[in-house]
């Protein structure tokens, strides 16, 4: 099969399209065939050597969708030809065939596209676990996605505005704005504009908002206390720095900051959030926004895009 595997950390280059062996079902693991594979900011951090050590050459990527190919034994929640999206892999997802235990797979409603289903694993994920899990949302609150027109921002935008909460989104250009405007959000501010946080609180009425969904904190948290409601929380879902706080804006406020890693959920945490994704693709209440298709070759390409400013909904390669 074709994959890209890594032999050294480095740059994009140092993705390489090449043949690597099939992978092969052992009890309890599945290989599913990839028509599609999200691509997501970890994975350059990981190519970079950023988070920890890996054994080379590896395959990066943990989310994709497709077809069942085998199954091993004891293998009882799928079966061979099952369209399935992957939230997790053994052998790693940036490949044509990819291998994970059954418990990572997911079935996918007809109606949903390959790429949509490999938007859930990591994005749709992150977002309901930071949302629910960290962020403790409950119906009739306030909730700020700050940067909402990416994978998991739009994510963010569709699971809140389900779940009964006044949902406010940012986007740096016109283009992310008005998709997030369509993915539900009760209101739409530029985070270019230096008045969008007073527009924010004026909106509120001054009491500022319950929850933040923070995608750069090293950019933005400062801010984003002087803007929580009494009790508010932060969570923090991506940062590529550090940052200065004022501790007493927390103080002020009860208010709390809170880390988020999806790797961090447990088994028990990871049922939820799956069966809670799955059923809103059932309902057609979740629905993933592809932004950018590139070939599985193009991997370089694809890492080159995922940290550029102003990303419009999933990155996915296609096998």
């Amino acid at each position: 099969m074709k994959a890209i595997r890594v032999h050294q950390f480095g740059e994009p280059s140092v993705l390489r399209h090449e043949d690597a062996p099939e992978p092969q079902p052992g009890p309890g693991q599945v290989v599913v065939r990839a028509s599609a594979v999200g691509v997501n900011p970890v994975e350059v951090y990981i190519r970079s050597g950023a988070y920890g050590q890996r054994t080379f050459p590896f395959i990066p990527g943990t989310e994709a969708a497709g077809v069942v190919e085998t199954v091993g034994t004891g293998v009882t929640r799928v079966k061979v030809g099952d369209r399935v999206y992957v939230a997790g892999s053994v052998s790693g997802t940036y490949a044509q065939l990819v291998l994970s235990d059954q418990n990572q797979v997911h079935p996918l409603p007809q109606h949903v596209s390959f790429e949509q289903g490999a938007a859930m694993g990591v994005a749709y994920a992150t977002a309901w676990r930071a949302i629910f899990q960290r962020g403790q949302a409950k119906p009739g609150e306030t909730v700020l996605v700050h940067g909402a027109s990416g994978g998991v921002g739009t994510a963010a935008v569709q699971i809140a505005r389900a779940a009964g909460l006044v949902v406010f989104g940012t986007g740096g250009t016109e283009e992310g704005r008005k998709l997030v405007a369509e993915q539900g959000a009760h209101h739409v501010l530029d985070h270019k504009n230096p008045d969008y946080l007073k527009q924010l609180m004026d909106l509120t009425g001054g009491q500022g908002v319950n929850l933040i969904l923070e995608m750069l904190a090293n950019v933005n948290l400062g801010k984003d206390l002087e803007v929580l409601s009494r009790n508010g929380r932060v969570v923090v879902i991506g940062s590529r720095g550090t940052v200065e706080i004022n501790p007493r804006n927390t103080m002020a406020r009860d208010a709390d900051i809170r880390g988020m890693a999806l790797f961090n959920a447990t088994e028990a945490d990871y049922q939820t959030i799956h069966a809670a994704l799955v059923a809103g693709l059932e309902n057609r209440t979740y629905r993933p926004i592809i932004g950018r298709r590139f070939p599985l070759a193009d991997a370089p390409k694809a890492h080159e895009a995922i940290m550029a400013p102003g990303s419009h909904g999933k990155i996915v390669l296609v096998p």
